[in-house]
């Protein structure tokens, strides 16, 4: 007599639901643990997130017979400069503009007087009706002993010390990428990944740092003109340092939609209290509005394309998770992680899923499974 062995389905490691709560917990495992080693993974991200913008450079000076060594360090060295001198220029008008943010702020409140009078007029109204209401008598007020805090000068050496070990290991680990290149790092993950081959995960970096690379050197000359055509608007509006607000919205439009806003919330501020009349505010709101719809409707999807796109929601997630567990830096990184996810789905073999989330218009997916989800829907 044959005895039947157990169906696969029925075993317990393959129950859906078991696959659902591994998935879970993995997921809830690995936020926990890039919210509690975020000290740890900011700048290893961030040496990846330049490896992958950086290698193109580095691989071209190595056709040229340059070693892959030294065009690392020529690479860095440039960027790194780069940076420092930008930092340099836009420090002192910054400075000042901080320093006189307690002057701007009573400047808007005046010439928002209209409106405040109307606040304060409605907040009265809230007054008076509360004071209609018979107050319960409060609870005896507890002694609070005041926690005892660090001196500033400890404080400022701590939070320093962390920045530059930081910044250190950042360098550091983008030199080694770079000078290993695109073999030493698919060598790594080969030997933490069963059935994986080194030429085949080669592959696979190698058209995610070609097409990531050049999607970010697209978006990053779109991002200088748009802050080269910001600059000039607000100059010819008579805006004050109007090379700080083309530097401010070049650099914050690596946020999607956030760094617009910015953008545009931060000129009309400027332009409220340096005009005296409601048109030249109005002509300048207009002017970045007409400027940031140009480069989001026009030449981000002409000059990038649609392939790299990710869904707004998904993005927006990121955004926000990203500074939930980050800060300002995992906004920074909410997108690029993103795209790059979305390429190695593209790219990879069991990835179908992973692109069906990412995409941003689902029913026009190449992917089998979502074209049978399009021509023949659930009930």
């Amino acid at each position: 007599m044959n005895v039947r062995a157990p169906a696969p389905e029925s075993r317990a490691g393959s129950h859906p639901a078991v696959v659902t709560a591994s998935k879970i917990f993995i997921a809830g495992a690995l936020g926990t643990l890039l919210y509690v080693a975020r000290t740890a993974f900011i700048p290893v991200v961030l040496a990846l997130l330049f490896w992958l913008v950086l290698s193109g450079p580095v691989e071209s000076l190595c056709r040229r017979r340059v070693p892959r060594a030294l065009s690392a360090i020529v690479v860095v060295v440039i960027v790194l400069s780069a940076l420092a001198t930008l930092v340099f220029l836009m420090r002192n008008p910054a400075q000042e503009w901080f320093a006189r943010a307690p002057q701007t702020f009573a400047t808007i409140r005046h010439k928002l007087g209209p409106v405040s009078h109307w606040i304060n007029y409605l907040e009265d109204i809230r007054k008076s009706a509360t004071s209609l209401v018979p107050a319960k008598q409060a609870a005896p007020a507890l002694a609070v002993v005041p926690a005892p805090t660090a001196s500033t000068p400890v404080v400022i050496f701590t939070a320093t010390t962390g920045v530059m070990v930081s910044t250190l290991t950042f360098i550091v680990v983008t030199l080694f990428l770079l000078a290993g290149g695109p073999p030493m790092l698919a060598h790594m993950t080969a030997a933490f990944i069963d059935n994986l081959h080194a030429s085949g995960v080669r592959d696979l970096i190698e058209k995610v740092r070609v097409q990531v690379g050049h999607y970010y050197l697209v978006t990053t000359l779109i991002n200088i003109g748009l802050g080269i055509a910001t600059g000039l608007a607000m100059w010819a509006w008579g805006m004050p340092t109007p090379y700080l607000w083309g530097a401010l919205a070049a650099i914050v439009n690596y946020v999607p939609y956030g760094g617009a806003a910015t953008t545009l919330t931060v000129v009309t501020i400027v332009a409220i209290m340096s005009f005296d009349t409601l048109g030249q505010v109005l002509g300048v709101m207009g002017t970045q509005l007409l400027i940031a719809t140009i480069e989001g409707q026009i030449a981000q999807p002409l000059l990038v394309g649609k392939r790299l796109n990710v869904n707004p929601l998904v993005i927006f997630l990121g955004l926000w998770f990203g500074g939930i567990f980050w800060g300002v830096v995992g906004i920074m990184l909410a997108t690029p992680i993103l795209v790059t996810l979305k390429v190695l789905a593209e790219n990879a073999h069991h990835g179908q899923s992973l692109l069906e989330f990412l995409s941003p218009n689902p029913a026009s997916s190449r992917t089998p499974r979502l074209r049978k989800l399009a021509s023949h829907p659930p009930p």
